[in-house]
C-alpha cells in the first residue's frame, strides 16, 4: 500500500485481526503512527525494505534492478516500535528472509528515518525531471541537489533524536556535510554513489517515479513534504526539499511536464 492508502487499508484489516494478531508496515515513509492509531501501538510493526530495487512494470510482474543484498547488505530490518527484540519480530524477519538478506532491528525509527533520507533524496528528483535514477547520479547539477536534500533531512532526523543508519552505504554525517559544501565529503559522497551505480541496471527508477510514469498519485508528501514540516517545527529551514514538493506536485498536477530543468534551472540561496 502507497502511504496514503495506509489509513483506510488498516481499517480494513482491523476487523479480521486476530488477539494476538499484528499489522506491519512495509512501506515506505513514516507509517506506523498512522497505523498505532487505528489498532494500537502494541499490534503495530515496522519493517524496512533497503535498497531492494524493484520495479512493477504491470500487475503480477516484480522486476529488481539489482541483484540479491546478501551478505554485502541487509535489505530488510523488521522491529518493534518500542525497540525490544521479539519473537514476532524474528517471524517478520524470518518471513522476509525468503526474498533477500533480513535482521531484527533495536532501531526501528532510526532505519525508518534512514530509508527515509534515501527516498528524499531520489524519489522525487526522477518524479519531476523524467530521468532513471542512473540517469540523474550523471547529471551533477542533479547529483548535488540530491545531496542537498539529503542533507537536509538528516539534519531533521539527527534533531528528532533518531539514532540515523548507513544512507546508501554512508555515514549520514558524510552525506550532510557534503549537502552542505564540504568538498572532502562530497568527493566521498559521489565515489559511493557510482560504486553502487554500477550494481544496478541503468534504466531503473525509484518508486516515485514509476508512479508518474504511471499517472499515479505520488508519496512526495510523505517523503520531502515531512521533512519539511518536520524541520519547521524545529526551526529548520529545509529550502531544497520545500522547492521540490512543489515542482512535483506541478508536474503531478499536469502544470509542468517531466524536465530536468526545474532543478538544474533552479535558483536558490
Amino acid at each position: 500500500m502507497k502511504s496514503y492508502d495506509t489509513a483506510w487499508a488498516t481499517m480494513l484489516i482491523r476487523q479480521y485481526l486476530a488477539v494476538d494478531g499484528y499489522v506491519v508496515s512495509l512501506q515506505n515513509c513514516m507509517n506506523e503512527e498512522t497505523i498505532a492509531g487505528i489498532v494500537g501501538w502494541g499490534k503495530t510493526l515496522g519493517c524496512i525494505a533497503s535498497s531492494i530495487t524493484v520495479n512493477l512494470p504491470e500487475p503480477g510482474h516484480i522486476h529488481r534492478g539489482a541483484g540479491k543484498g546478501g551478505a554485502d547488505h541487509t535489505v530488510f530490518r523488521a522491529g518493534e516500535v518500542h525497540g525490544r527484540i521479539t519473537a514476532r519480530a524474528e517471524e517478520v524477519c524470518r518471513l522476509v528472509g525468503y526474498s533477500d538478506s533480513a535482521k531484527v532491528t533495536s532501531n526501528l525509527w532510526g532505519e525508518r528515518w534512514s530509508k527515509l533520507v534515501a527516498n528524499v533524496m531520489g524519489n522525487g528528483l526522477s518524479a519531476c525531471t523524467g530521468l532513471a535514477g542512473g540517469e540523474v547520479l550523471q547529471s551533477e547539477p542533479l547529483r548535488r541537489f540530491s545531496t542537498r536534500l539529503g542533507s537536509e533531512a538528516i539534519r531533521v532526523g539527527q534533531a528528532q533524536g533518531y539514532q540515523l543508519e548507513e544512507i546508501l552505504h554512508l555515514p549520514p554525517e558524510t552525506i550532510a556535510r557534503a549537502g552542505e559544501g564540504d568538498q572532502a565529503a562530497t568527493r566521498a559522497c559521489d565515489e559511493q554513489r557510482f560504486k553502487d551505480a554500477k550494481r544496478t541496471s541503468s534504466a531503473q527508477r525509484p518508486s516515485m517515479g514509476q508512479d508518474m510514469q504511471k499517472g499515479r498519485r505520488t508519496e512526495i508528501e510523505f517523503l520531502n513534504g515531512l521533512v519539511v514540516r518536520e524541520g519547521e517545527k524545529l526551526g529548520i529551514a529545509c529550502n531544497a526539499n520545500a522547492a521540490l514538493t512543489d515542482i512535483v506536485k506541478r508536474v503531478e498536477r499536469g502544470e509542468l511536464k517531466p524536465d530536468p530543468r526545474h532543478i538544474t534551472e533552479l535558483r536558490m540561496n
